[in-house]
């Protein structure tokens, strides 16, 4: 009861929601912009592997522009 929800309260809320049913009347995003919204909601991300990607490329090149400015010495 940390929430103030009793056990009577709980199980009240379960039927009414079993008898509403909300998600029977859940007809999803009608709007191209709502589609594209939700077609995202699984998505976590990617963008450290692109930058772990990103970060090996620099550090190549700056490994490489130290060993010509050494062999110009």
């Amino acid at each position: 009861m940390a929430n103030g929800w009793t056990l009577e309260r709980r199980q009240r809320q379960a039927e009414l929601i079993r008898s509403w049913r909300p998600w029977a009347k859940s007809t999803g995003p009608r709007s191209l912009e709502g589609k594209k919204r939700v077609s995202r909601n699984a998505w976590k991300g990617g963008h450290r592997a692109e930058l772990r990607e990103l970060s090996m490329m620099v550090n190549e090149h700056v490994r490489l522009s130290r060993e010509l400015a050494n062999r110009c010495r």
